[in-house]
């Protein structure tokens, strides 16, 4: 059984035990098999509240709590956790399951392989209704926009990003997809020349707040977003285009 990267997973029997080191994933599993979910991150959110271990964060897991949690597999991603901490806990014996989305076709399948094929479980209600909410036409009448993601320094979007392709989906155009690095750094006056009709601000990982980001693109309107409907992939994805929608304007 191989994750998204190719990688063997190592799973042994029914999976009974699940520690999730990505809050999208733990979101997702949560609404679909919560009995599953051992072990969380301190920054797993959704849905509250969610009494389950805390293992640390993202980037700085406690390994020995995972494995102490027994799991029978541990949820990861390519982007939000470290290679490091997955090979040592593949050589703490534990399983470890790797997702890697680039694209909103991408989340969907990465997901249903996860849940159903790495869990063992059926296909949620909730995936189904995630597609059929993102099944209309895409919008054709672009908008251009740079998408901030942190601001000290700041960076952006950059090329082959999820949250960078559902924004086109719903007619935002990242001036910055041709860019070589995913999540450039790009200096403020750069930006402010880039040519944008519109500025996207996600609450996170940075949280742009109307009091902290608007006022540094003065004359290009703002939209703050939702950064889970925008960069989590899972439940979220079910109301994701009217929320976007609805903030982008």
């Amino acid at each position: 059984m191989l994750d998204d990267l190719g990688t063997p997973a190592g799973t042994h029997g029914a999976v009974r035990r699940v520690v999730s080191l990505v809050p999208s994933l733990t979101e997702s599993l949560a609404a679909t098999a919560p009995h599953l979910l051992a072990g969380a991150t301190d920054w797993c959110t959704h849905p509250a509240p969610l009494p389950v271990r805390r293992i640390g964060g993202t980037k700085n897991p406690d390994l020995n709590a995972i494995v102490a949690l027994e799991p029978d597999l541990v949820l990861a991603n390519e982007e939000e956790n470290r290679p490091a901490d997955l090979e040592a806990l593949r050589s703490a014996g534990v399983a470890v399951w790797v997702t890697r989305v680039r694209t909103l076709p991408e989340a969907f399948a990465s997901l249903r392989r996860m849940l159903t094929l790495a869990c063992g479980l059926p296909e949620p209600d909730w995936l189904a209704a995630a597609e059929r909410a993102w099944a209309a036409p895409p919008v054709t009448a672009e908008r251009k926009a740079v998408i901030p993601v942190w601001r000290k320094p700041w960076m952006v979007l950059g090329r082959d990003t999820f949250a960078g392709d559902l924004l086109l989906k719903l007619g935002v155009r990242n001036l910055y997809a041709g860019h070589p690095e995913r999540y450039p750094g790009i200096a403020l006056p750069e930006l402010l020349a880039a040519g944008a009709d519109l500025v996207v601000l996600p609450d996170e990982p940075y949280r742009f707040t109307a009091e902290d980001g608007p006022g540094f693109f003065p004359g290009t309107p703002a939209a703050l977003v939702s950064g889970r409907h925008l960069t989590w992939y899972g439940p979220s994805l079910v109301e994701a285009p009217d929320v976007l929608r609805a903030a982008l304007g």
